[in-house]
């Protein structure tokens, strides 16, 4: 009887295990999926598979439960990409607003042409989500195992789309540089307000749960700035934020920031889930609106800031551990938003600070250190990583770090600390073996910062001791704070054009290094050129020496620049900064080098600051 029930045992086991060997070599063959998007380089490609039916609020969780993970793989050069799905109910519900569907999606970023081939890996089991485990739980059946393949094509896009230009990544310099084109980046735009998502064109019940409901934005502002064919959703939603997104464009910025979790923050109404107290479970349609979004920017030039976490959240998920509610959050950004092609995670805002509320206390160095390892593991294209200083970033500098810059906060309302803060960052970041990328995210303090224009139309101080001093000492660029005691505030704004005359300082900056094709990238901070030994905000100077000096005088009139090292001619133009415009030349057009030198006086001394251009000669 005994043998029997062995002989039995085995049979069964055998006869199940085969059954489920010939479903996963036939039931892939035969799966029903749709292959999105225009197949070319840079392009987003979205594979949508037929899976198991489910729903934001099913039992069996669809975030938590079930792994989407899909292997691309070039055909020639044997590049991977290993990049996760995730559910999306209908697979149209930013237009649909379903909760319920059988359709499970990943997005793709192609960055070679020729032959892609992909293979699906699809599991279940409680939490299987964020296991890291390759056979976590059992195979979710369906498309597990599904291959394919198909070709891509050179991008035909141009101009301001990023798609022209590829992915924008981190490349152990102190600027991005872009795959396709090999340009750099220099960034100029908006850091408020930190809830542009709290829209109310978005689904969700965040409009009417008594969390901060008086925060909501139309973006109303901007409607007149939508265009025929841009993109909405249900036939009319959407008009504001795409319109905002457009003036932005509009002034030649190419930057802006927005909080994607403010649950326990200022704001209250920015988050993914399906409400406020619920973290296991995504809003499908408000995160395809959002990507809708997202996808117009990027055609539009603007690099995406996602800061994932408020301060006062730091501690919210799992006490300021990475722990499963965390990694189910980082996962499910990096899924649905991880393939536009340029963007940086920034890991929280004020980060490491106390918050006043008790039970959010600040996170620690091995806190934020597992943030950063969890995107650098799991971002399948390495995405620029930052963190906000709510303290310094003195723990997190070095190679083990995975973090790839500081998005740097300060506090004067005079922006007076910029300049050295960057310089600060750029050296000490060089000097632990990794050289980070050093941005300004919020310059000025938090009571005003960025004035609006009615209140300070030149804005004298952001322009000379903000823009100008975080580009001069060798960063990337900046996003600019709107000051809280202030219409148009960090939690209030829903116009841009409150701050218009400034966004032309600031794209000024931007042409003045691209019209004259100024190599930053190759150049370095050398005050000590012009004199100025302590980086006080009087004289700066950029410099490729022996090649280019760019000098900047910040509220003087004129400056000696040493060039006893140099022995070329180099011809001096100068720009004003506040106007634009082209190059004017001075008294003094051209200079020998071997000595210090007289760089003349400003073509005009009623405008308060000048740079000056040197380059050399042949004779």
């Amino acid at each position: 009887m005994i043998r029997s029930k062995i002989i039995i045992t085995v049979l069964l086991f055998l006869s199940y295990f085969f059954a489920n060997q010939l479903y996963a070599q036939e039931s892939p063959k035969n799966m029903d999926y749709q292959l999105q998007g225009e197949l070319k380089k840079w392009h987003k490609v979205t594979i949508i598979f037929d899976g198991p039916q489910s729903s934001e609020d099913a039992d069996f969780n669809p975030f938590t439960n079930y792994r989407l993970n899909v292997l691309f793989t070039h055909n020639t050069t044997n590049k991977t990409y290993l990049v996760p799905g995730y559910f999306a109910a209908d697979g149209n519900a930013g237009e649909t607003s379903a909760t319920a569907g059988n359709k499970w999606k990943v997005h793709f970023a192609p960055d070679e042409i020729g032959e892609w081939n992909y293979k699906v890996d699809f599991r279940k089991g409680n939490w299987s989500a964020v296991s890291d485990k390759i056979d976590t739980g059992v195979s979710a059946e369906f498309m597990d195992g599904h291959e394919g393949s198909f070709t891509i094509s050179p991008t035909d896009k141009e101009g301001k789309d990023f798609r022209a230009k590829g992915r924008l990544q981190y490349v152990g310099e102190r600027y991005l540089k872009f795959a396709e084109t090999n340009e750099y980046f220099l960034k100029q735009g908006t850091d408020a307000p930190e809830n542009f998502l709290a829209y109310a064109d978005f689904d969700g019940n965040f409009h009417n749960d008594g969390y901060g409901d008086n925060f909501i934005k139309t973006w109303s502002p901007h409607i007149q700035d939508w265009k025929t064919n841009d993109p909405v959703w249900k036939d009319d939603k959407g008009k504001g934020i795409i319109g905002a997104l457009n003036y932005l464009s509009s002034k030649g910025l190419n930057a802006f920031s927005f909080i994607t979790n403010n649950i326990k923050g200022d704001d209250k109404n920015v988050f993914p889930y399906v409400d406020y107290n619920t973290w296991d479970r995504m809003d499908v349609s408000k995160l395809d609106q959002w990507e809708i979004v997202f996808s117009h920017a990027q055609k539009m030039g603007l690099f995406l800031h996602f800061k994932t976490l408020e301060v006062e959240n730091q501690g919210l998920l799992d006490n300021g551990g990475v722990g499963a509610n965390s990694k189910l959050y980082y996962r499910e950004l990096i899924a649905r938003f991880g393939h536009h092609l340029a963007l940086n995670w920034n890991l929280c805002e004020e980060n490491g600070e106390w918050v006043k509320n008790p039970t959010t206390p600040p996170q620690d160095t091995m806190q934020r250190l597992a943030m950063a390892h969890y995107f650098k593991n799991h971002d399948p294209y390495n995405h620029h990583l930052v963190i906000h200083n709510g303290i310094k970033f003195d723990d997190l500098l070095g190679l083990d770090s995975g973090i790839t810059g500081p998005s740097v906060q300060t506090h004067r309302a005079d922006f007076a600390s910029i300049h050295k803060e960057v310089l600060h960052w750029l050296s000490a970041s060089k000097n632990a073996g990794k050289q980070w990328a050093v941005a300004v995210d919020e310059p000025g303090d938090a009571q005003h910062a960025l004035l609006p224009d009615t209140e300070n139309p030149n804005h004298d101080l952001a322009r000379r001791n903000g823009l100008w001093g975080t580009l001069m000492a060798g960063g990337w660029g900046n996003e600019w704070y709107f000051g809280y005691k202030h219409e148009h505030s960090d939690l209030t704004c829903e116009d841009y054009r409150s701050r218009d005359l400034f966004w032309d300082q600031a794209h000024n900056a931007l042409q003045f290094f691209a019209n004259n094709n100024i190599e930053y990238w190759n150049m370095t901070n050398h005050n000590e050129l012009v004199g100025n030994k302590d980086n006080d905000n009087t004289i700066y100077c950029l410099a490729k020496q022996n090649q280019t000096y760019v000098v900047y005088l910040n509220n003087v009139t004129t400056a000696n620049l040493d060039l006893s090292e140099s022995n070329y001619h180099y011809k001096v133009m100068w720009y004003n900064p506040k106007i634009g415009g082209k190059l004017i030349s001075s008294k003094i057009k051209k200079v020998h080098g071997g000595q210090k030198v007289d760089l003349g006086n400003a073509p005009k001394k009623s405008q308060g600051d000048w740079v000056i251009l040197l380059t050399r000669t042949k004779n």
